[in-house]
């Protein structure tokens, strides 16, 4: 049976390069593996494994899927990062804005017993950045789900 894993999220940006430096500026590294027209960012520690973040231009993304540019700009999909307290959520929602994104809307208590709030990135893509008290995280920081 094949693995079920996530190996890329590929975001279509407006400029490459000016989308890096935003995800740098949050504490994520650029691989060594990027060129201008597409940037792979890490989303773990150093030498980890797991899933990447990939930033390629609109129009190259467009040009290699065949859908057009207008089409690959969309807020129907959230990504989500899930952070050890409701103080690291904070923090988070703060250094999206201080990089440069926008808070779209600001953490607060969930009625599901989280604490959740929203950002966006230069290109608007959509962040769920939140504290989930009930899926515990390992010492990586990736969600343990439960059973």
């Amino acid at each position: 049976m094949t693995p079920q894993a996530l190996s890329l999220v590929t975001l279509a940006v407006a400029d490459v390069g000016r989308a890096t430096g935003f995800y740098e500026a949050l504490g994520w590294r650029k691989s060594s593996d990027s060129r201008d027209a597409i940037s792979f960012v890490s989303m773990g520690g150093p030498g980890t494994t797991g899933t990447a973040l990939a930033l390629y231009g609109r129009d190259a993304l467009a040009s290699d899927t065949g859908v057009p540019a207008a089409a690959t700009a969309s807020s129907a999909v959230t990504l989500a990062q899930n952070l050890a307290s409701a103080e690291a959520v904070d923090d988070r929602l703060r250094a999206f804005v201080d990089a440069g994104g926008r808070l779209v809307k600001p953490a607060a208590k969930a009625d599901w017993g989280g604490y959740t709030g929203y950002a966006a990135d230069l290109d608007g893509h959509l962040w769920e950045i939140a504290h989930n008290p009930f899926w515990p995280l390992d010492e990586e920081g990736r969600v343990t789900l439960p059973e």
